[in-house]
């Protein structure tokens, strides 16, 4: 067990604002159907104790499982009627087809909620609940984080689940959550962040805070964390992040220097292969190259280990 990680996990954690409590978790199912290759379960969680969380779960068509499981993280795009409904259709920024069709046909199980203010979660604004929240003593990225944390934990509850095999995946907002979600929570296996690689001094630097939501923005956290100690916190685990070279959310200088740190920490742990840099064509979206090269990684280390 690696103590000083352990603490540096409680130190993030406090940053996070006032979570809410831990309460027995249940799950509605208001929908089953089949869709385009795989199941697709609508259901509504109790996770936070605060208000009910919409969730996807999608599933391979053969098969009971257990199956692997991957987290995905919608992105955000200022479409807020979107959400969750991005696991099932792309939105224009990422490849076909859409996510819940790769993953299932990849023998794994996926899922996904609305955010905080994202689709049926929709009514109060973002810039709402972020001054409500600051105002009650909570943030809005610790909220969210503490959603997808309960989430695991109601999907490591289910028998169709393996437990011991877990990866994230997102892009944009989705990126940044997966990453974060993989250094406060061991139990995700395999980290894969598109156009979510995103230095905070390198952000100020070259004045791009503009460029970002107020979902994000941590109280503090630059006073005891850099973006790259939250991000050594997932090494050894196998992770691979994909920037546009040409996305202006994510600095390119940046992303190099993330990226820097990062080879000589997965070295010093022994393992160099697990981590994955791709800066490759484009700008703020999924390309095909990033598809290309995403899928194998999470085959090598998700379903091949």
């Amino acid at each position: 067990m690696d103590r000083s990680a352990d603490g540096a996990r409680n130190k993030l954690l406090g940053l996070l604002g006032d979570l809410p409590a831990e309460q027995p978790i249940s799950a509605k199912v208001l929908k089953l159907e089949e869709r385009d290759g795989y199941v697709l379960e609508t259901l509504l969680l109790e996770l936070n104790g605060i208000e009910p969380v919409p969730a996807y779960v999608a599933k391979p068509l053969e098969g009971t499982g257990p199956f692997p499981l991957i987290v995905y993280n919608h992105s955000h795009g200022g479409n807020y009627g979107n959400g969750r409904k991005e696991l099932i259709v792309s939105s224009p920024y990422l490849q076909e087809p859409s996510f819940a069709k790769v993953l299932t046909g990849m023998g794994c199980a996926v899922c996904c909620i609305d955010m905080w203010a994202f689709n049926e979660r929709g009514g109060k604004t973002e810039s709402e609940l972020v001054k409500e929240m600051l105002w009650q003593g909570r943030v809005m990225w610790g909220m969210m984080l503490y959603d997808n944390r309960r989430l695991l934990d109601y999907m490591c509850s289910r028998r169709d689940i393996d437990a011991a095999r877990i990866a994230t995946i997102g892009m944009s907002m989705g990126g940044l959550m997966a990453w974060w979600l993989a250094a406060l929570d061991e139990r995700v296996g395999v980290t894969i962040d598109i156009s979510g690689q995103v230095d905070a001094g390198t952000l100020i630097a070259k004045r791009g805070l503009d460029h970002h939501g107020f979902y994000s923005y941590v109280p503090g956290l630059l006073k005891h964390f850099s973006t790259l100690d939250i991000q050594k916190l997932i090494v050894p685990r196998p992770r691979m992040s994909l920037v546009g070279r040409n996305d202006r959310l994510c600095p390119v200088e940046g992303v190099e220097l993330l990226s820097s740190g990062l080879s000589a920490a997965y070295a010093a742990a022994g393992k160099p292969e697990h981590w994955q840099s791709l800066l490759g064509v484009g700008g703020h979206m999924e390309t095909a190259e990033i598809r290309a090269a995403w899928m194998p990684f999470l085959a090598k280390h998700l379903l091949e280990n």
